[in-house]
This record gives C-alpha cells, sequence and structure tokens, in this order.
C-alpha cells in the first residue's frame, strides 16, 4: 500500500524519513494532489541507472533495424578499457 502523506508532515521529517528506509518511497501531497516522492538515494541510484541501461539499448536497437554496423570484439574490449 502505497505510503502518501501530506506535505506538512514534513514538519516532523524525522518520521518522513524513517517511513523511506524500508525502501518504498513516500508521496507527499499538496492540496490534496500529488506533489513530490521521497526516495532513499541507493534506490533513486538504481532507477537513474536503469533508465540509462534502458536508453543504451534502445538505441543500440534502433541502430541495429536501420543497419548499423556491429562492433568486432576487439572494438568492444578496447571501448571497456579490457
Amino acid at each position: 500500500m502505497p505510503n502518501i502523506k501530506p506535505v506538512s508532515d514534513l514538519r516532523n521529517y524525522n518520521e518522513v524519513l524513517r517511513d523511506c528506509q524500508n525502501g518504498e518511497p513516500v508521496f507527499l501531497t499538496k492540496n490534496g494532489r500529488g506533489k513530490y516522492v521521497i526516495i532513499e538515494i541507493q534506490e533513486y541510484e538504481k532507477q537513474q541507472a536503469i533508465i540509462e541501461l534502458l536508453s543504451r539499448l534502445s538505441e543500440a536497437e534502433a541502430l541495429i533495424k536501420t543497419g548499423g554496423e556491429w562492433l568486432s570484439l576487439d572494438e568492444v574490449k578496447s571501448s571497456l578499457g579490457v
């Protein structure tokens, strides 16, 4: 069940932050409407990494569909620093 709180609860921010620690986001409302989401930094970084990976996979898929060139094994190793 989503953890939804009014933004006025930030006056007692320790309680709000405690609710974030279980890995679930806390949704804050303002005037009864959703306004903000609070998540742990680790969760935010994980989500950003997933977005970056999906973006790169999408670019690669588009390149393959348009007949883009494939990289050789040596080119891949070189670009990865292996």
